[in-house]
């Protein structure tokens, strides 16, 4: 004899979600219009000539925009030099973590070996140290590397990797954030797949290299937006240990148009606008990847 059951399936009521949508998209929208007003003001300022900077009250539009300050950015000092200096440098830092990280990462993921846990609670733990308290003994390694800069086997009577593009790069290689962020991705690939290409007599090295890696597109993109931005923003670090104006980054070089006396706000503008194109760039072009490897990388602990 069998019972009849009876499932009632309940549906969200219409209108209670388009009251939600009503509240929620103009809510956004005005975090995204309050998130855009800085560039804005920092593009129309770096258009206006310097007559209509300090009106009062201020002026959003001018009749008179002009090009002069990015002229005046772009020709004064090396800021040409400024820029391929800081693209050298982020485009070493986010080669070299994708390299490293993706193969820290898919150890921790995949691979078996002693003590595993325990190293990767280590690299957790370096997660929630601020770098500050790092600065002062990577300055001293890097100071102190040997046969650089005059040093000698020792790693003295020489400045080392001070005001080179080594000690600009090294530094910044290898973040534990995007070790946990990749390995968090490897877990959420199927390990049918590479048990597959084991039997097929792949290397450990083929399986990574021919397998994980293409289908972890996402996770990189990720990756390689976190790391440029953040080495393209810099300022500290580079800060520390250049001393030369030839190997100013763009972030140093920004500092130029600022005198102890007087800012020039149209120049200093038009060269900040000049240095967020490339990130820019970056993101849209990376735009569907970098949401999505943000959105899968959460799926499995």
């Amino acid at each position: 004899m069998t019972i009849p059951v009876h499932v009632e399936i309940s549906y969200p009521d219409r209108r209670s979600q388009a009251g939600l949508y009503l509240l929620l998209y103009p809510a956004l929208s005005l975090v995204a219009v309050s998130m855009l007003i800085p560039f804005l003001w920092m593009f129309l300022t770096a258009l206006k000539p310097q007559a209509d900077m300090f009106q009062v009250p201020p002026l959003i539009f001018t009749l008179s925009y002009t090009m002069e300050n990015f002229t005046r950015a772009w020709t004064r000092g090396n800021f040409d030099r400024f820029l391929a200096n800081s693209m050298v440098v982020s485009t070493s830092i986010t080669a070299l973590n994708l390299m490293v990280t993706s193969l820290a990462g898919y150890a921790f993921a995949r691979l078996q070996w002693r003590l595993r846990e325990v190293f990767f609670v280590i690299v957790l733990s370096v997660m929630m140290l601020p770098g500050l308290i790092a600065l002062i003994p990577t300055f001293l390694i890097v100071k102190a590397v040997p046969l650089a800069g005059g040093n000698n086997l020792l790693g003295q009577n020489g400045t080392g990797w001070l005001d080179s593009f080594p000690g600009l790069i090294f530094p910044l290689v290898g973040s534990g954030f995007y070790v946990f962020l990749l390995r968090q991705f490897f877990l959420t690939l199927p390990k049918e797949l590479e048990d597959a290409a084991r039997i097929d007599g792949s290397s450990e090295f083929n399986v990574f290299w021919r397998i994980i890696l293409p289908l972890c597109k996402p996770a990189l993109a990720v990756v390689a937006l976190f790391s440029f931005q953040v080495s393209w923003n810099d300022f500290l670090w580079p800060l520390v240990i250049i001393q030369s104006d030839r190997m100013r980054t763009v972030q140093l070089g920004l500092a130029l148009f600022r005198t102890q006396t007087r800012i020039n706000w149209g120049v200093l503008m038009a060269g900040t606008a000049i240095a967020t194109i490339p990130t820019v760039i970056l993101f849209l072009s990376f735009q569907q990847y970098f949401v999505r490897g943000i959105a899968l990388t959460g799926i499995k602990g």
